[in-house]
């Protein structure tokens, strides 16, 4: 995680990737960046590059996936998505 958020992040920022996300699946844990212009970052909760769609549903899908199977992990998500 610490290469992920440190290292290669700075990597993608010199790369000018619009966004990075970080995925603790342990933690069920989704960081993510947004790269903006002067080759710096900051965090996000809501892509920007997917409008609409914020890092805690992302999350609650981890989560959920944890008890869950698939298809009932991707009907919560397509119900959350219509709910948009």
């Amino acid at each position: 995680m610490a290469d992920d958020i440190g290292e290669k992040r700075l990597l993608y920022e010199e790369l000018k990737v619009a966004e990075y996300w970080v995925v603790d699946v342990q933690k069920s844990q989704i960081i993510a960046f947004a790269i903006i212009a002067d080759n710096g970052s900051r965090r996000l909760v809501q892509s920007e590059v997917l409008p609409g769609l914020t890092i805690a549903v992302l999350e609650e899908a981890l989560r959920r996936s944890r008890t869950e199977d698939q298809a009932q992990v991707g009907a919560w998500l397509l119900a959350q998505f219509q709910q948009q």
